[in-house]
């Protein structure tokens, strides 16, 4: 009788799979409750109902997050009547649904990414959100899978990425930057989406404010206004004998004139003179830079971009350490590649951080109810190498200031 029972509880889980399953995939993901009447005491029962977990956990269901287990006992009167109904009820499931549960695996939650870079520029992102996830309980497979789209830092190739992920029905789309964001938003409107990183989804009217956006778009940003600012007030200070400043500008930055607008208000602080040089592709970039070398600039600003000089920077580090010029960007990786400095939020951080909204969305929360977070800590990081290759010696006081140095 023992065996018997216990082949029932085994065929209970693969029974409550089909069940279960529509509540796991609707967005948000709801919480099956599932009844238990014991005609026994607890303890006799324990290791039943642990079995049924086991089961359970087995086919990809987290208890809390898909499913609850509420517990009735018997009374001895009703005892043997309630303990057939159960077995009997149990055994119903299991004849009614394994054949469904055989024939048809649970289906995961889609995810879509949309990132402006390469793969190979922003696979590290990626990553980081995977672990995210797991960090939160999720297993990627059985409970959740991420239709990827890289724009190669061609941002026009961003809007026909989007139409192809709303046309794949993802329950989320996580994006980034802003321009990926809003991209997404324009081809799944009734979509939720998180932003990983980027500039002020306010400022492209995504989001009513960072407080509550109100809409479908939530999420992560990287920028503040006095982050342009601090690009020159740094590189000044690092290389105090800089008079001519380029400043590099993404065209397709949806940004871009209210970063000119900070730049040239941190060039009438500082009180140096400075060139804009416009891009919108990255044919463009070598001649941009060639126009700024005949201008005599002796240092470059990165201001904010689509993705298109992040996917392109060891070509721009390459070009402007040639001409022997300091650079500073948001970004560390841009340190890594060459770059003298380096000031901005960590973005491998940002991106893991977005896990918590997907996760938060996927049990319920609207996204217009989730504050869009700004960075509190920002990372400045001197790259020495390059500061001996340019023949400079940062001073102790700026040296001082950095996060991580370079050596």
């Amino acid at each position: 009788m023992i065996f018997r029972r216990k082949i029932v509880l085994g065929l209970g889980a693969s029974a409550l799979a089909a069940p279960l399953a529509p509540f796991a995939q609707q967005q948000p993901v709801r919480v099956a409750r599932i009844g238990f009447l014991i005609p026994a005491s607890a303890s006799s029962y324990a290791t039943r109902v642990e079995a049924l977990r086991a089961g359970l956990r087995d086919l990809g269901y987290l208890e809390g997050k898909h499913f609850a287990i509420e517990f009735r006992w018997a009374d001895a009167a009703r005892r043997s009547t309630r303990r057939a109904f159960v077995v009997a009820a149990v055994a119903w499931s299991a004849l009614s649904w394994a054949g469904m549960v055989l024939a048809q695996a649970k289906q995961p939650i889609l995810i879509g990414w949309l990132h402006a870079e390469s793969s190979n520029a922003g696979g590290h992102f990626l990553a980081v959100f995977r672990e995210g996830m797991a960090a939160l309980g999720w297993t990627e497979g059985s409970q959740y899978v991420i239709e990827e789209r890289w724009a190669d830092g061609r941002v026009e190739r961003l809007q026909p990425l989007a139409e192809e992920l709303a046309a794949r029905k993802p329950a989320i789309i996580v994006a980034s930057p802003t321009v990926a964001a809003a991209a997404a938003a324009m081809a799944a409107p009734k979509t939720p989406i998180v932003q990983g990183n980027g500039g002020s989804p306010v400022r492209l009217r995504l989001a009513a404010s960072l407080a509550r956006p109100g809409g479908m778009v939530t999420g992560v940003t990287n920028i503040t206004d006095e982050v342009h600012e601090k690009f020159l007030e740094l590189l000044r200070a690092a290389a105090p004998k800089l008079q001519r400043i380029g400043f590099l500008i993404d065209l397709k930055s949806p940004q871009y004139a209210a970063y000119v607008k900070d730049a040239r208000r941190a060039v009438e602080q500082y009180r140096v003179e400075a060139r804009f040089a416009e891009v919108a592709k990255s044919q463009e970039l070598e001649p941009a830079m060639t126009r700024l070398a005949a201008e005599g600039v002796d240092g470059l600003v990165m201001l904010p971009d689509s993705g298109l000089f992040t996917t392109e920077r060891r070509r721009i580090v390459t070009f402007a350490l040639a001409r022997r010029w300091p650079v500073i960007a948001g970004p560390s990786a841009w340190v890594e590649d060459g770059a003298l400095l380096s000031y901005g939020a960590n973005r491998r951080a940002l991106h893991r951080r977005a896990a918590h909204y997907v996760d938060q969305i996927l049990n319920g929360a609207k996204p217009g109810d989730l504050p869009i977070e700004q960075p509190t800590k920002f990372e400045f990081v001197i790259n020495l190498k390059t500061a001996t290759a340019l023949g400079l010696t940062i001073p102790q006081s700026v040296l001082l200031r950095a996060n991580r140095v370079i050596e």
